[in-house]
């Protein structure tokens, strides 16, 4: 089956719910998914029954099903950490939301780099940061940063090892091949299935990156 046609324009389900976000180029937003005060680099999608608020997602991202990145926090130093007290306005005539309580949510996003992949399941919870090229398996809780390149699992979520050596994995910062125009891209399509990573780092460093606007059909 051929996968779908995805263009300059995003693809979102008519079942998820996106508001006051940026979404990039050949990106997709999967069914009842929930895409909040959110940012998605070009290229990167999300699937089914996700949760998505406060975070910014780099180029290139994959994120599986049923994920939940930046669950709302509870204000347990109050007398009551109950819902009632910052969305009044569903319990009582007249009451307004909390806006400072949304305003300390929003001071903690998160904040995912280029070509991470969030496996199924997984929760990242408020202010942590994921590095570029770093995979989160499916299940974890990440309760921390999660450096570049590394591979996390488990509750809570620890270094299982890093996808390449350390050299390889800064030659790959310096590469940034994700910041390629979309004809670079297609023309190192082959490279990018065939080639192992050294071999592919000694065909293409030293390629200036093309600005991402000269991206075209």
């Amino acid at each position: 089956m051929a996968a779908r046609k995805l263009g300059l324009e995003p693809v979102i389900h008519e079942t998820a719910v996106v508001r006051d976000a940026t979404l990039g180029r050949y990106t997709e937003i999967g069914a009842r998914t929930s895409f909040v005060e959110s940012t998605m680099g070009d290229y990167s999608y999300v699937v089914n029954d996700s949760n998505i608020i406060y975070t910014t997602i780099g180029k290139f991202c994959s994120i599986a099903a049923m994920t939940r990145i930046n669950p709302g926090n509870h204000p347990m130093q109050r007398a009551s950490q109950s819902h009632f007290t910052y969305r009044a306005s569903a319990y009582f005539e007249d009451a307004e939301d909390d806006a400072a309580f949304f305003d300390w949510r929003r001071s903690t996003p998160v904040t995912i780099g280029h070509d991470v992949w969030i496996g199924h399941g997984a929760i990242i919870l408020p202010g942590r940061s994921i590095g570029t090229g770093a995979v989160v398996a499916g299940g974890a809780i990440v309760t921390k940063d999660v450096a570049p390149y590394t591979i996390v699992a488990g509750n809570p979520a620890r270094p299982i090892r890093a996808r390449f050596p350390e050299a390889t994995a800064e030659r790959l910062m310096q590469l940034a091949w994700w910041d390629w125009d979309h004809a670079r891209l297609c023309a190192a399509l082959s490279d990018f299935r065939a080639l192992p990573v050294d071999a592919f780092l000694a065909r293409y460093e030293g390629f200036a990156a093309q600005p991402p606007d000269s991206l075209d059909e």
